[in-house]
């Protein structure tokens, strides 16, 4: 059995690597903390308010469809649009609609252009309906995701300017936001009814 010439080295060792587990495990509990606060910040950046989802169906003859979330985030609401079946390349109206009925199978009977303050039909960076968003740009495949914020609407409050239980519709053709009142955007090709989720 050999004896341990430099007892004094091995105690500093055995010190030192006690240590450096120590400091390991706060490290990691630190870095724990870092975390759950970083979610925590984004929680709040997000905000906790209503959200809602719409589910975008074709209208008859067409084939376009996608999901729509909207998420109240102080005073506007965000969203988020993927759709598909469009246009290759194409740009697309895209609007909040009066009424969320999709029943007639043409989208008519959401009615006109969401636009509970009576305001004129206009593109997002002027004076416009509420339901007036910036138009869908479709990729190769026929694809779009976009993202992008609405001023001067709410979601699940039940007022005059709720977006909850009003009718999303995309357009055949780009809208010129000149024509009163629709932009002239032409037919209406996917329709979905905007159902509050949270509140």
């Amino acid at each position: 059995m050999t004896q341990t010439k430099h007892p004094a080295r091995t105690l500093l060792i055995l010190s030192t690597a006690v240590l450096a587990l120590s400091g390991c495990s706060s490290m990691k509990d630190g870095f724990g903390a870092m975390k759950e606060g970083m979610g925590s910040m984004r929680d709040r950046m997000m905000g906790d308010g209503p959200s809602a989802t719409a589910k975008l169906e074709a209208t008859k003859g067409n084939a376009t469809s996608g999901t729509v979330t909207f998420k109240q985030h102080g005073d506007h609401v965000m969203v988020h649009a993927r759709i598909s079946g469009l246009r290759p390349f194409g740009e697309h109206g895209f609007h909040v609609h009066e009424k969320g009925d999709c029943s007639s199978g043409d989208g008519m009977g959401t009615g006109g252009h969401f636009n509970p303050t009576g305001k004129p039909h206009g593109a997002p960076d002027a004076d416009h309906h509420a339901g007036d968003m910036p138009a869908l740009k479709a990729d190769v495949e026929g694809k779009a995701e976009a993202r992008f914020h609405l001023a001067g609407v709410t979601l699940g409050d039940g007022g005059p300017t709720d977006l909850a239980g009003r009718g999303l519709i995309v357009h055949a053709g780009p809208d010129d936001y000149k024509t009163q009142p629709t932009g002239n955007s032409g037919a209406r090709i996917a329709c979905g009814v905007i159902e509050s989720t949270k509140r």
